[in-house]
């Protein structure tokens, strides 16, 4: 029998951004509820990475006290007010087993009560008016506004002629053995393909790895979806031929016969058209995208990026459908590839400025804001601990907002996209001028070397700061939108912007 439930705000999915997301609501009282397809939060993890270590950070020990400064290198706990519920008080692994993130999410549940309805997968969502979402036992649900958690749950199919033939990372055998002696072709320069490559170097005879495009590194990038050194033994297997390879090109078709795999690569990086491979597997490991599916005509959200995500505004909003928000992974195409928005580390944050802008738009109620006389100390506070700027960087910023009467207010954590958009709106209030502060990495820091010595790197009593290419602040001065100037603390080894002399005197004078 069918039954409807009206709420104020559903949020689809209890993976850790609708779990972050479900708890901010409750702990300002929203009304609200989270529907879950699988039977416990966190139903990825159950499934995800394949062969179970992940690869964001666990570090328990750091040598600081202040719980702020260690949510820097623990890239997977959710934001609460309680020390007990920290991922690093579950596993003491660097890199930990997805099981401990699976328990971890299901006690983050249970423990702040949240209001997750489980074993109810959405199967449609319409907008007669308010949002009616149905779900597959029959049953529906009204609100106003939704928040989509569910992440990239559909695989990325590139275009490939005869990609039918392959098979799927999501599915393919973690059984080593069953790739004996067999020459495997996997598709695709993630992570999830190299993590495929490492566990079959043992066992099978040759591994190559394709893709378009230059290999990325995260350790150069700083991208951290970029290859992973923990994943990237097989480059070793690579580079001192040991019968492995990365192929760079594109996949141009697949024709499978009684041999096996006939996989035509074009080749981009020498001179060869085409060359015809045999392989005895072929493996897709080319990603995952939104499933738009659920969505009826008239509130389906626009898609964007190859259609792997939904196209969103700087509040996190469907650019055509109002109301609709996205919160976690999904929400990585506001700083593709280049930010943390699609990481927990990253997205706890950005669902936390979520929480704020829909309070304010929602409910009235102002972001958080102090009133501040000395600019430079205040800043040089934030940045030695802020973690939500260390984390989405360049992404998020603390902005200094200055009244036409000279006063100044601090609000902190504003995606500086929004920030932006929100002064011009009028919805900061009496704003003539205002500053931004972030932490980033230098221009072109993709491009260097950091184990090259003879690439230089900024002194660290350099006051300027402008060749900085490792992550340090940077203040920029607004008005009417358009920046006015800007001032770089230069970068430091222990990321401590203390000094009188180097650090805070020239933010002084920039200020003055």
């Amino acid at each position: 029998m069918s039954s409807e439930v009206t709420t104020d705000c559903l949020v689809i999915g209890a993976g850790p951004a609708g779990l972050q997301a479900s708890y901010l609501l409750k702990q300002a009282g929203r009304e609200h509820l989270v529907l879950e397809a699988g039977q416990a939060a966190g139903t990825f993890f159950t499934r995800f990475p394949r062969h179970r270590q992940l690869i964001s950070i666990n570090k328990i020990h750091t040598g600081w006290d202040d719980p702020e400064l260690n949510l820097r290198v623990d890239w997977n706990s959710l934001l609460s007010d309680d020390p007990d519920l920290l991922f690093t008080g579950y596993t003491p692994r660097y890199f930990p087993d997805a099981d401990d993130m699976v328990r971890y999410l299901g006690d983050f549940a249970v423990k702040n009560d949240l209001p997750v309805r489980y074993d109810t997968r959405v199967v449609s969502v319409t907008r007669p008016d308010d949002f009616v979402v149905s779900d597959q036992h029959g049953g529906t649900y009204r609100a106003k506004r939704v928040i989509v958690a569910t992440g990239v749950s559909q695989p990325y199919v590139p275009d490939i002629d005869g990609v039918e033939h392959a098979e799927h990372y999501y599915d393919v055998s973690v059984d080593p053995q069953d790739f004996t002696n067999k020459k495997v072709l996997i598709i695709g320069r993630g992570n999830s393909a190299f993590e495929t490559a490492d566990a079959l170097v043992e066992t099978a005879s040759v591994i190559h790895v394709a893709g378009p495009g230059s290999l990325k590194l995260a350790w150069q990038t700083h991208f951290v979806g970029h290859l992973r050194a923990v994943n990237n033994n097989f480059l070793d297997t690579y580079q001192l031929k040991s019968q492995n390879a990365v192929l760079d090109g594109h996949i141009a078709g697949i024709r499978r016969d009684d041999e096996g795999f006939h996989v035509k690569v074009s080749f981009q990086r020498v001179n060869e058209v085409v060359k015809e491979i045999r392989y005895d597997r072929v493996i897709l490991a080319t990603g995952f995208r939104f499933d738009a599916s659920i969505f009826a005509p008239e509130c389906r959200p626009q898609l964007t990026i190859r259609s792997r995500f939904p196209d969103q505004t700087a509040a996190w909003e469907s650019v055509n459908v109002p109301d609709l928000f996205f919160a976690g992974t999904i929400t990585q195409m506001r700083d593709f590839k280049k930010s943390t928005s699609g990481f927990i580390h990253g997205f706890r944050y950005g669902v936390r400025a979520l929480h704020r802008i829909t309070e304010q738009r929602y409910h009235g109620v102002d972001w958080p804001s102090r009133s501040v006389q000395d600019l430079t100390d205040a800043i040089i506070e934030r940045v030695n601990r802020t973690s939500a700027l260390w984390q989405l960087f360049a992404f998020l910023a603390d902005a200094v907002l200055i009244s036409g009467d000279g006063s100044a207010r601090y609000v902190e954590e504003v995606p500086v996209a929004h920030l932006h958009e929100a002064v011009a709106r009028g919805e900061f209030g009496d704003v003539e001028s205002y500053l931004t502060v972030t932490l980033e990495y230098g221009a072109d820091h993709d491009k260097v070397n950091p184990f090259d010595i003879t690439a230089g790197r900024t002194a660290q009593d350099d006051t300027s700061g402008l060749d900085g290419r490792y992550l340090h602040p940077v203040v920029r001065r607004f008005r009417g939108g358009e920046l006015v100037d800007e001032h770089h603390i230069t970068e430091n080894l222990e990321n401590e912007w203390d000094s009188e002399t180097v650090h805070k005197a020239p933010l002084r004078e920039y200020l003055r």
